[in-house]
């Protein structure tokens, strides 16, 4: 009767162990680039010698339907952004006149015509307030 319980018992303990080790799996693994979820499309440094900077989607294209940055290692004034679409209609300009602090993200951008492939996303910014290093912009894409 004893090594029925032990062997339930080590049964029990590989059984959890097993499930511990599926469950971390999941959670390490991002969901990066399927519905409802956030894709890096690029990344940019404001050099505070220019006013704007450009991102060039990397292809193949893909469809997303919101846009949104996040800024780093130093805050920065964002004024507009251009998207440019692959399919080489007008390009969409967006103003957002934002003053983004460092770590700190911008509102969610809805584009116009829903989902749109994403050729590339111009930002226009003030930097002549700001020397307090170089922000690096990081644009995400939500399908």
């Amino acid at each position: 009767m004893k090594n029925i319980y032990k062997v339930r018992k080590v049964s029990f303990i590989v059984l959890l162990f097993f499930g511990m080790m599926v469950k971390a799996q999941q959670v390490s693994r991002p969901n990066i680039g399927t519905k409802g979820s956030w894709k890096i499309l690029g990344t940019t440094q404001a050099n505070f010698k220019n006013d704007h900077d450009a991102i060039f989607v990397q292809g193949p294209y893909d469809y997303f339907r919101q846009l949104k940055f996040k800024v780093t290692d130093a805050p920065l004034n964002i004024n507009r952004m251009i998207v440019r679409y692959d399919d080489g209609g007008l390009p969409e300009n967006i103003e957002l006149r934002s003053a983004i602090p460092q770590g700190g993200e911008s509102r969610i951008i809805d584009l116009k015509g829903g989902k749109r492939k994403i050729k590339s996303v111009e930002f226009w910014y003030n930097t002549k307030v700001i020397r307090q290093g170089r922000a690096n912009l990081t644009l995400f894409g939500i399908k």
